[in-house]
């Protein structure tokens, strides 16, 4: 039993030895291979740098993307730049104490011991942290915030009706509120304030507002609730999407969400856009608009309704003397006129602003006739509004300064909502309407300018719905298209309007301007008899042109504008068009039977956006005075004959954006553009960057926009809009190397 213990004895203390003896070797080490740790220490923390640097340049990206930046990623980051800081500072320390002698005599082995210790403890650290480093993405998309309208006009009269509807929309036991009036009273401008009380106030956890209109769209009005809650609906299917958008909304159980659905018309399906709306589900609450209660309280059910109406005397007065910035105290007689004026604007904040604007600055003798005007009866206005209001409106619209502006204008309320302010440009500059410039920049500066000047004049709105399109409102829209009808002979179809038959012979050889988006329509004539017309918008998903001479009494046609239409070849009688300055054929079915086009050499402005093209044949080239084309978004377009970019000598925009053109085979090449000298804007997708000439990006410097992105998987970024006019992403397989050195040092 003792030799046992003494055997077991000796092995703890062979053990023990050995532990010491490997403890007071690594301690030596420290010592003697004190630079072997310092130089690990310093590999490791340039590694760190560098993924620091890396990270850094992803968060620049989604910055600019306008991409908040996730709190790992962030807390990451300040980890790092501590610690690169703090241990990098001492472990300088160390080793200048562990370069120095110990006397002067030998070195210091303590601080050499220490020094070494640390690098080891910090590379440990440095190691754990570049593990950590293992981020999908930097960066996210909040929640958009709305644009909320600061410059609401506080009316006495309305202050108790606003008062009670924030109230209402407090109120446990109320779920759905309605506001009514008749057009251009104010109702819009009212929810608009109540969002942003309740935005302010943080009362719900989310409000959305959302206009539906004569002619609701329910995709496009659920996608919109979906993106302001912060949602993606993948699926296709509108019961699901729905079903998506329903599950949401029931997940705000606390302080939940208000819905603010604006100028409601007929009754509209909550069940069908995706709105839980029971009596005992709380959480999502209904503001409505409308301009008839019955609607309201018959058709939508709502717990409460709350009428607006018209301004009071005294501050329908106060208010037209903020609008029309003068100061009447000066001039007795002027002042008398300005309040008859007043008057006859029949209490309509609307009506009020627009006369108020158009005659403001203006001399007395202007001012007895804008009177005048106003008391004349009108036998002829649209039943939709009172006299008075259509004179008012009437009045604004003839005060526009300069016939070219009340011509945009007109146009402007002929498309309405929905259109975009560049398809407004390409037949603005078609029809002539921009006078005095020569270049496509020149134009677009013009015609921002005026569409500035006429929502100072009240006449024309932001869109609720997108930044890159305008707005009319209702009452505006009547007169505007009563007027145009009267002096321009338009003929103009909306959505859900129905025809059976077309207006009479004399009504069309009378006819200037046609706009039919997407109506219902049995047919269409075999020959558009308008010797008139000027300007020809169709927008269809059933129709198309049959008769090949269906332009063939149409020749003095400027602007042809034909969307989502299909064609197994177009007319032949398109030829006939000499005077054609714009051609749109967006989202067309064309095939490749375009050779046609190239007969048309007065063309300045083409656009075959998301067309079906595969193909854009030399005959393209003959457009010598063409100065913007747009082929962006054609997905199956690949080649484009040699010579016909090079030919287009006059071309100042071109958009190619989202197409699949392999550049350079069998196809034309990229050096092409290096022969449009007048080119400042340019969209373009690169699959390969092999296909850029060496001298590509020199000449960028050239351009005033571009968006150019290089590589195979960009396809998806054509859809997404950006803040800067000069964008460029490359994404490389095989590294920078595809790109020329000196281009390279150039980015």
């Amino acid at each position: 039993m003792e030799a046992i213990a003494t055997g077991a004895a000796a092995n703890i203390s062979s053990e023990t030895a050995k532990g010491i003896f490997h403890e007071a070797k690594r301690h030596i080490r420290y010592v003697v291979f004190y630079q072997r740790y310092v130089k690990n220490f310093e590999d490791k923390l340039q590694r760190l740098i560098d993924k620091r640097s890396s990270v850094q340049q992803d968060i620049v990206v989604a910055e600019r993307n306008v991409q908040k930046i996730k709190a790992d990623v962030q807390g990451w980051c300040d980890r790092v730049d501590k610690v690169i800081a703090e241990d990098k500072h001492k472990v300088d320390d160390l080793q200048v104490k562990a370069n120095k002698c110990f006397f002067g005599f030998c070195p210091n082995i303590k601080c050499r011991h220490k020094l070494s210790r640390k690098a080891e403890e910090d590379a440990a650290t440095f190691d754990e942290l570049i593990k950590e480093c293992q981020f999908s993405s930097v960066g996210y998309h909040d929640l958009p915030q709305p644009i909320l309208d600061t410059d609401f006009e506080v009316f006495q009269s309305r202050e108790r009706v606003f008062n009670d509807i924030m109230e209402s929309l407090k109120d446990s036991t109320v779920s759905m509120v309605g506001v009514y009036g008749m057009p251009g009273v104010g109702k819009t401008s009212l929810v608009r304030e109540v969002h942003r009380k309740f935005q302010e106030a943080k009362l719900f956890n989310s409000v959305v507002r959302v206009t539906v209109s004569q002619t609701p769209d329910i995709q496009k009005i659920r996608d919109q609730i979906a993106e302001s809650l912060g949602l993606r609906i993948e699926e296709k299917s509108t019961v699901v999407r729905a079903s998506r958008l329903r599950e949401r909304l029931i997940q705000e159980k606390n302080q939940g969400v208000l819905i603010i659905l604006d100028d409601i018309w007929k009754k509209l399906d909550l069940e069908e856009v995706g709105i839980p709306f029971r009596s005992q589900h709380k959480g999502c609450k209904i503001l409505l608009t409308s301009r008839n209660e019955n609607v309201l309280i018959n058709e939508m059910g709502a717990t409460k309704t709350f009428p607006l109406g018209h301004l009071e005397d005294k501050e329908a007065w106060e208010f037209f003397k903020k609008m029309s910035g003068d100061s009447f105290e000066r001039d007795k007689e002027l002042q008398s006129t300005a309040i008859e004026v007043a008057k006859r604007c029949a209490g309509l904040p609307l009506a009020i602003a627009t006369v108020a604007r158009a005659l403001q600055k203006k001399s007395l003798f202007v001012w007895k006739e804008a009177l005048r005007q106003l008391q004349r009866p009108y036998s002829k206005n649209p039943s939709e509004i009172s006299a008075e209001v259509y004179s008012a409106i009437e009045l604004s619209i003839n005060h526009l300064w300069g016939e070219d502006l009340k011509q945009v204008f007109l146009l402007c309320s002929l498309l309405r909502r929905n259109t975009r302010v560049e398809d407004l440009l390409r037949y603005a500059i078609g029809l002539g309407l921009i006078e005095g410039v020569d270049t496509l920049e020149e134009g677009r500066d013009a015609l921002l300018t005026m569409m500035s000047n006429l929502k100072a004049s009240c006449l024309l709105l932001d869109s609720n719905t997108n930044d890159e399109c305008f707005d009319v409102h209702d009452l505006t829209y009547i007169v505007a298209k009563s007027m145009a009808s009267k002096d321009s002979h338009v003929f103009s179809l909306k959505k859900d309007d129905v025809m059976m038959d077309w207006p009479n012979e004399e009504s069309m050889k009378m006819c200037n301007k046609i706009c039919l988006e997407y109506p219902t329509l049995n047919s269409l004539p075999d020959q558009l008899n308008c010797p008139q017309l000027s300007l020809f918008l169709l927008f269809s998903k059933d129709l198309s042109l049959k008769s090949d001479d269906f332009f063939k009494k149409a020749t003095k046609l400027k602007v042809l504008a034909l969307a989502r239409m299909q064609f197994s070849s177009l007319p032949s009688s398109i030829r006939l068009l000499t005077s054609l300055s714009t051609l749109c054929l967006d989202h067309c079915k064309l095939g490749d039977n375009i050779t046609i086009i190239g007969e048309l050499k007065s063309l300045e402005i083409l656009s075959l956006l998301k067309s079906d093209i595969r193909f854009l044949p030399k005959e393209i080239g003959q457009l010598v005075k063409l100065k913007l084309l747009d082929v962006s978004r054609c997905a199956k377009l690949k080649t484009i004959s040699d010579g016909v970019l090079s030919s287009l000598s006059r071309l100042e925009e071109l958009y190619m954006g989202g197409t699949s053109i392999q550049w350079g085979e069998s196809s034309a090449t990229l050096a092409d553009l290096h022969a449009l000298s007048h080119l400042s804007t340019l969209e373009v997708q690169i699959p390969d960057a092999k296909a850029a000439p060496h001298d590509f990006f020199n000449e960028l410097q050239k351009l005033k926009r571009y968006k150019i992105f290089i590589g195979v998987e960009w396809a998806w970024e054509w859809f997404r809009s950006y803040q800067y006019s000069r964008t460029l992403k490359l994404r490389l397989n095989s590294g920078m190397d595809d790109l020329d050195v000196t281009t390279r040092n150039k980015i």
